[in-house]
C-alpha cells in the first residue's frame, strides 16, 4: 500500500547466490484495480501470490511498526501451520501480541529485530523464499 519500505529487496540482497525469491511487489501493480475476484489482473496477482506461498520452502514475513500489513496478517493465518514461516515482528507493530501468539501456537520462527530475522531466514533454508 506504499507505506512500508521495500524490505523484500533488502532481504533478497542478504540471501546470496542460488536463492529463488518470489517477491509480490511489482512495478506493474495498478492501485486502481478493483479488489474483486471479477477484476482479472487483481485476481491474477492474488492467485500468483497464493501459489507462491504454497510452493515456497520458506515464507518470510516482516511486520514493520509503521504499517498495518493486513494481507501479511491474513497470509500468516493461512500458512502458520505449514512449518515454513519465518516472522520478524519488532516492538511497535500494532498487532505484535497477535503475531506472537500465532507464532507460539503453530511453531513459527519469530524474530524481534531485523538482523535476527535475516539470520533466521538464512538458517531455515535457502531453496525458495516467498517474501
Amino acid at each position: 500500500m506504499g507505506v512500508a519500505e521495500d524490505w523484500q529487496a533488502r532481504l533478497i540482497a542478504r540471501l546470496g547466490e542460488g536463492v529463488v525469491a518470489l517477491n509480490p511487489r511489482r512495478a506493474e501493480w495498478d492501485a486502481s484495480w478493483r479488489q474483486s475476484i471479477d477484476e482479472p489482473k487483481f485476481r491474477e496477482q492474488v492467485e500468483w501470490e497464493l501459489d507462491g506461498l504454497e510452493r515456497a520452502d520458506v515464507i518470510a514475513m516482516w511486520f514493520a511498526p509503521e504499517t498495518k500489513a493486513p494481507i501479511t496478517l491474513l497470509e500468516l493465518g493461512l500458512f502458520a501451520r505449514s512449518g515454513k514461516v519465518v516472522v520478524g515482528c519488532p516492538d511497535g507493530f500494532w498487532r505484535k501480541g497477535n503475531v506472537e501468539v500465532v507464532c507460539a501456537r503453530f511453531g513459527c520462527t519469530l524474530a524481534a529485530d531485523w538482523e535476527s530475522f535475516v539470520a533466521a531466514v538464512l538458517a531455515v533454508g535457502r531453496n525458495a523464499i516467498r517474501l
